[in-house]
């Protein structure tokens, strides 16, 4: 649930602040025609956005990195457009004309960032699926609330950031629009840069590669500059609210006055809200949804003839519990027994599945995990092939032990490497 809460969050986050700021400075600003352009850009990358979500997951031929490099050169240049043609010299000189190129820029922009972000968050529900997660399951269920939550604060975020920005000024709002997109260009250039790098397009030095790395590192600082934005707005916003002159010649007038800033202040106080819960999706809960599990320590077991033996005494406590073999080339291959619930019967397998490798497999709430894609088993099905399940390995039930065979253990060796 939270892993799908922070993923949504951080993929959408940097683009709903663009978009609301964006959209506030259109309503503000833009003529009939403009505000056409603006919404004809934005519904087609939203169209090719879901087209490209179903051709990355449909095929494995997309590169995407190779579209990235070209979906963020194209937004460069158009930012760089975009400044050059709302230079009052220019914008004065073509009239009309650089008003249309102004525009066209602004929609490119809006329409590239929909493009770049949403064909993965369009997939993950596609994901929790695909990783063998059953769609009645309660671990899908969870998943989706965080998904769809992501998602209900990213729409709130999007109205926060409007309404805030609908207040300023023309002028205002479209310093505000030309520092986001300001932030969101260097994101796009740091991002180029890794790719140029990564496919050697140019040379590498010392000096390149640091700055890559860094940018790397700390991209969400990026996103951190976006929501400063909007928060110095709702700062200006709420100490202006606090005195209010505005002139009226009635009380009726006066009760709409009072009523439009109370109104700002919620929206403000909203945005703050807003902001708050998605710095703690990115940092706390975050750090918390990615401390390290510890898998159980290796348990000791009989290994004679050929075969490790288990004894019933062993797992008959209805817990994981975890075994190893050591071949001759030092490789220690693990498997796990657990004891499945209201039955005699052991789910049995390899501590490795076929879609996650060797990362392994604990015990929470009583309930069997898989440590890398956090995938909750049906402990009734393991033992069985299919999705998330431990790799199925040979074994016999006699006289009160589970005896595995080394040599099918050895077999899959290679998994444990």
């Amino acid at each position: 649930m939270l892993s799908y809460l922070i993923k949504t969050t951080i993929s959408l986050l940097m683009a709903v602040i663009l978009l609301g700021i964006t959209a506030a400075y259109t309503k503000l600003a833009a003529k009939a025609y403009a505000k056409k352009i603006v919404i004809t850009g934005t519904v087609l990358g939203l169209i090719a956005s879901i087209l490209m979500s179903v051709a990355k997951n449909a095929t494995s031929k997309i590169d995407t990195s190779a579209w990235n490099l070209g979906i963020f050169t194209v937004a460069l240049i158009a930012y760089a457009l975009l400044l050059i043609f709302s230079v009052k010299a220019v914008s004065s000189r073509l009239g009309k004309a650089a008003d249309v190129i102004f525009w066209c820029m602004t929609s490119v922009i809006a329409a590239a960032s929909l493009f770049y972000t949403l064909p993965d968050v369009w997939a993950y529900p596609y994901q929790m699926v695909s990783a063998g997660q059953s769609m009645i399951s309660t671990d899908f269920l969870y998943k989706m609330i965080g998904f769809l939550f992501g998602w209900i604060l990213m729409i709130v975020v999007f109205f926060a950031s409007y309404k805030c920005v609908l207040r300023l000024s023309e002028k205002g709002a479209l310093i505000l629009l030309k520092l986001s997109y300001l932030i969101n260009a260097l994101r796009q250039a740091s991002v180029i840069l890794s790719i140029i790098l990564a496919k050697r397009i140019i040379k590498s030095n010392h000096t390149l590669f640091t700055i890559a790395k860094y940018t790397s590192n700390y991209s969400n600082g990026f996103i951190y500059l976006s929501i400063l934005l909007i928060f110095v707005v709702t700062v200006i916003l709420w100490v202006r609210s606090m005195n209010v002159n505005e002139p009226y010649s009635n009380p009726a007038q006066h009760r709409k006055i009072k009523a439009k800033w109370r109104s700002i202040r919620r929206w403000a106080a909203t945005a703050v809200i807003a902001f708050i819960l998605c710095i703690a999706n990115m940092t706390v809960i975050n750090a918390y949804d990615n401390k390290v599990v510890e898998l159980s320590p290796v348990e000791d077991a009989r290994v004679d003839n050929g075969n490790v033996y288990v004894t019933f005494e062993q797992v008959a406590d209805g817990h994981l519990h975890r075994f190893a073999y050591n071949t001759e080339g030092g490789v220690e291959i693990r498997f796990i027994v657990i004891k499945k619930p209201n039955s005699s019967s052991y789910g049995i397998g390899l501590d490795a599945c076929d879609i996650c490798g060797e990362t392994g497999y604990y015990e929470k709430d009583g309930q069997v995990v898989c440590k890398l894609c956090d995938v909750v088993m049906n402990i009734s099905t393991i033992g069985f092939k299919g999705g998330c399940n431990p790799i199925v390995i040979p074994y016999e039930i006699e006289n009160g032990e589970i005896i595995v065979p080394i040599e099918g253990l050895v077999e899959y060796e290679s998994e444990f490497r």
